[in-house]
């Protein structure tokens, strides 16, 4: 089993940055797909951003496109996601997963979830 922790989220006025930081442990990450994604109140989860863990394709939801960025250090275990010129819209509680053999788009496709962390954005 893999164990995903993250950080880095918090509360930062539009136009701000954070990074948010994904830990993983408990197994070998290198054939993963690492993926981000967020759930605001009452919406579904929606997919924002995924690399494979070896290889660095990285893919984004038009949403963020441009503004984050998904990255991994391999010999530390851990995703991060950049995110910059942040917008209100932006609020919600992200989730690092990760699949183990596919990438994909929606929040079945991945088989590990971290705990989530609070992203609020105020205007």
């Amino acid at each position: 089993q893999v164990q995903l922790v993250e950080s880095g989220g918090g509360l930062v006025q539009a136009g701000g940055s954070l990074r948010l930081s994904c830990a993983a442990s408990g197994r070998t990450f290198s054939s993963y797909v690492m993926g981000w994604f967020r759930q605001a109140p009452g919406k579904e989860r929606e997919f924002v951003a995924a690399i494979r863990w070896s290889g660095g394709s990285t893919y984004y939801a038009d949403s963020v496109k441009g503004r984050f960025t998904i990255s991994r250090d391999n010999a530390k275990n851990t995703g991060y996601l950049q995110m910059n010129s942040l917008k209100p819209e932006d609020t919600a509680v992200y989730y690092c997963a990760a699949s183990r053999t596919i990438l994909g788009t929606t929040p079945g496709t991945y088989d590990y979830w971290g705990q989530g962390t609070q992203v609020t954005v105020s205007s």
